[in-house]
C-alpha cells in the first residue's frame, strides 16, 4: 500500500526580499487574535489578504461553497502577494498571514477537511522564521523555510512552538482542488496516496470544536458542527 502524504515541498521559491517587502507594508496594521483560542497559547493573530466581506480581520478559514472571497483593503498594496495569488490557478478560501510570536505554541490538533482527498487543501509560504520554530506533522519535524511553498495535510495531527527569538509569520492559502491543481499534486506524489487518516476524536475535543465553530455562526461552521453531532 502507498504511503499517506503528509506534505509536500512543491518545486516553486519565492523571492524572499518581495515577500517580506510586502510584509512591511502590513506588518504594523492590526492583527487579529486567531479564533481557536482553546488550541494555542502565547500570541498568534492573523490579517485576511482575502475575506469574504473584504475586510482584513474577517479571518475565519471556513466559507460555505456559495461564499466568493474578495480582495482585502490591505492586499492593494501589497503587489507581489498579489502576483503570487494570481499565479495559482485555483479558487480561494481563505487567504492570510498568520503570526506565531515567539514563545507562541500552537498545540497539537487536527482540523476539519483539510486534505487534498477531500477536494480542498491548504498552503503555507513562510514569510519570516527561525530555526527554533517546531511544526511536528504527524509525530514528525517539519522544516519549512523561508520563500518555499508547502501543501500540510491538516486532517493529520499537528502542533507548532515557536522557541526563536523572532516571530514566524506564514502566508497560508486555502484553495479548491481543480485540473490544474491535479497537475502541481501529481507531478509530487500519485493520486493513490492521498487519502483520509484514520483518526478517533475524543469527546472533549469534539465539544471544544463545536464551541469554537459555534462562535463563527456561517453557514459552513453549522454544518461541521451537524456532521460531528
Amino acid at each position: 500500500m502507498d504511503t499517506l502524504i503528509r506534505s509536500i515541498k512543491f518545486p516553486i521559491v519565492f523571492d524572499t526580499e518581495k515577500l517580506k517587502n510586502d510584509l512591511s507594508k502590513i506588518i504594523n496594521k492590526k492583527w487579529t487574535d486567531h479564533y481557536n483560542t482553546n488550541d494555542y497559547t502565547g500570541k498568534w493573530t492573523s490579517v485576511a489578504l482575502m475575506s469574504k466581506d473584504g475586510k482584513s480581520d474577517t479571518i475565519y478559514a471556513l466559507s460555505s461553497d456559495n461564499d466568493k472571497i474578495v480582495n482585502t483593503e490591505i492586499l492593494d498594496s501589497c503587489t507581489y502577494f498579489k502576483e503570487i495569488l494570481d499565479g495559482f490557478l485555483f479558487e480561494k478560501t481563505a487567504v492570510r498571514l498568520l503570526q506565531l510570536a515567539v514563545g507562541a505554541e500552537i498545540k497539537p490538533h487536527s482540523d476539519h477537511c483539510l486534505g487534498y482527498e477531500d477536494g480542498s487543501f491548504r498552503l503555507h509560504i513562510p514569510i519570516i522564521t527561525n530555526p527554533d520554530v517546531e511544526f511536528i506533522l504527524d509525530g514528525k519535524r517539519l522544516v519549512m523555510n523561508e520563500g518555499e511553498c508547502w501543501y500540510i495535510d491538516a486532517n493529520f495531527e499537528h502542533s507548532v512552538a515557536n522557541r526563536g527569538k523572532q516571530d514566524r509569520i506564514h502566508l497560508v492559502i486555502d484553495g479548491i482542488r481543480n485540473d490544474w491543481t491535479d497537475d502541481l499534486f501529481y507531478k509530487e506524489a500519485s493520486e493513490t496516496q492521498f487519502h483520509k487518516p484514520k483518526t478517533v476524536m475524543s469527546e472533549e475535543q469534539k465539544l471544544l470544536m463545536i464551541a469554537e465553530l459555534r462562535k463563527m455562526n456561517t453557514p459552513a461552521a453549522d454544518d461541521i458542527i451537524r456532521t460531528l453531532q
